[in-house]
């Protein structure tokens, strides 16, 4: 296909401007001029390896990228999910997604496919070239190819959740590749590929944890936890010897935590979740690596609109904010809700160091970063490099929860690992004894709705439970039929898969037919 076939090494020209200190930028670039620089002279040193992981690596950061005015990409997620709502009505693709009536044409849709694919043209142009730098260390080569793969891995399993059926993409592309214009493949087909690249990487020589921001061993048996997760749910059902697995992997993640609690635990604060000087370390098991110098983190779209809660003043555009009744949703005393201590903030200070004031409405405070923005006795820095979680040491412990529960009912592991997190909210959990395996089910899916809101993560567990949360019952609804409240819509069985991108599917027919319920092109 067209808009992801490496025909360049782009990425490749990042050394300026890694995260992820990549070794001898120097060295390669007094190799050979870049404008000489092709696939066939390029991979042959290993300075030339650790380059093309560093831009796969700055490849995963363009699902978060821009999307019109006043919208990002990554709010794809969390439109739908009916937890957020707007303050702007600047974009009109943002508001299709919230009301639930985007198609092929929607931009994010675009941005989210294309910067998926062009991660895996990446990670396929690295996976076929390292093998022939001749001489390279076998560990290093090994390492980098396992990083890779879990970056592919990665690519895949959102995209499989997001559209089902999708070309599978494995070597290089050119105009003369026999596949330049892949058909779909199977759901089964693309999963198979995600478990093998996962249990490659697995065997890749990889530390546990990198405070680095690579991949880290954890990364990959967390990753491997939440795919089996997925597959033991909709749309494949694969049930108890899925949940088994992804129950089995958790776990080696949560004896390894119980052993080294120095290296992978629950941050004791919830401002550790949003700080950066935690970023990689302990609860952050996997994140997207951002740096000011190359690109900023991308969540200010959750800045309130025109409110001064930063050095900048009255600002922000308020596209992603916290509807009321999902914020009211938390439980009595639950810290995640306490205005600046937990997740979501009612009062901030006057161009971030000034008064305090009232802002009228909760707004998320998850990803707000007060190094950059100004705090009390802080003077800010005015450079956003947060980084985005992926995977956090608390979904590992509600993964193993609910995985658990589905085999067994509640056991004095799965409730203890539920428990952790209810903990540090400072909630009580009712004894094991007032469990049964229905009741056990919702209050973890609840923790996930609470827990994980707005990383991201709560629109692929609408998919794979078909369930959505109720903020007014407490409960949970089937997928189809359920009012989203911020838009008062009701989600449809299309709504299962989102529609392909319009200009993907003219560019290349074999791609058809549309995700049903979607109009063709």
């Amino acid at each position: 296909m067209k808009r992801y076939k490496l025909r360049n090494l782009a990425g490749v020209f990042l050394c300026g401007t890694l995260l992820l200190g990549a070794a001898g930028c120097n060295d390669f670039l007094e190799e050979t001029p870049p404008s000489n620089l092709t696939p066939d002279n390029f991979y042959t040193i290993p300075d030339h390896a650790e380059a093309a992981l560093a831009a796969a690596y700055a490849d995963t950061r363009l699902v978060y990228d821009g999307s019109g005015i006043f919208s990002s990409t990554w709010q794809m997620l969390e439109a739908p999910t009916g937890t957020a709502t707007t303050e702007t009505g600047q974009n009109s693709d943002l508001n299709n997604l919230y009301g639930l009536i985007y198609d092929g044409t929607t931009g994010h849709v675009a941005n989210y496919w294309n910067g998926l694919y062009r991660l895996i043209a990446q990670t396929n142009l690295l996976l076929d070239r390292v093998p022939a730098i001749t001489p390279m260390d076998e560990a290093h080569k090994k390492k980098i190819m396992g990083e890779a793969k879990f970056l592919r891995a990665w690519a895949y399993f959102r995209a499989v959740q997001l559209w089902g059926d999708i070309p599978l993409i494995t070597t290089p592309q050119s105009l003369t590749s026999e596949d330049f214009m892949p058909a779909r493949a199977s759901k089964e087909e693309i999963y198979q590929l995600i478990i093998a690249d996962l249990t490659e990487a697995e065997e890749a020589g990889l530390p546990w944890m990198d405070a680095t921001g690579r991949v880290s061993q954890a990364a990959v048996k967390s990753m491997l936890a939440k795919v089996y997760l997925t597959m033991a749910g909709y749309p494949l059902q694969k049930g108890a010897s899925h949940y088994q697995l992804a129950a089995d992997k958790a776990y080696e993640v949560i004896s390894y935590a119980n052993a080294n609690p120095g290296m992978i635990n629950l941050f004791d604060t919830y401002a550790d979740v949003h700080s950066e000087s935690t970023e990689n370390t302990l609860e952050h098991i996997f994140m997207v690596q951002y740096n000011n110098l190359v690109a900023g983190n991308p969540m200010e779209n959750m800045y309130p609109n025109f409110k001064p809660v930063t050095y900048a003043g009255p600002s922000g555009t308020g596209s992603t904010v916290p509807t009321t009744s999902f914020y009211e949703s938390y439980e009595d005393g639950d810290l995640r809700a306490k205005n600046q201590e937990g997740y979501f903030y009612t009062s901030y200070y006057t161009n971030g160091t000034g008064e305090p004031f009232e802002l009228g409405a909760p707004y998320i405070f998850k990803h707000f970063n007060t190094t950059s923005a100004g705090a009390p006795g802080l003077t800010p820095t005015r450079n956003n490099n947060l980084n985005v979680p992926i995977i956090r040491y608390a979904e590992v412990l509600l993964i193993y929860a609910e995985a658990q529960n589905e085999l067994t009912g509640p056991t004095q592991e799965a409730y203890d690992a539920l428990k952790r997190v209810r903990d540090r909210a400072q909630l009580t959990t009712p004894p094991l004894g007032t469990y049964d395996q229905a009741s056990f089910r919702e209050d973890v899916w609840r923790e996930r709705w609470h827990e994980l809101a707005y990383e991201g993560i709560t629109w692929y567990d609408m998919v794979r439970l078909r369930k959505v949360y109720n903020e007014n019952t407490n409960g949970f609804d089937d997928f189809v039929g359920h009012v989203n409240l911020n838009s008062n819509k009701a989600l449809e069985e299309k709504h299962l898969l989102f529609p392909l991108p319009t200009p993907e599917m003219r560019n290349n027919p074999n791609l058809r037919p549309q995700n049903p319920g979607y109009p063709e092109i």
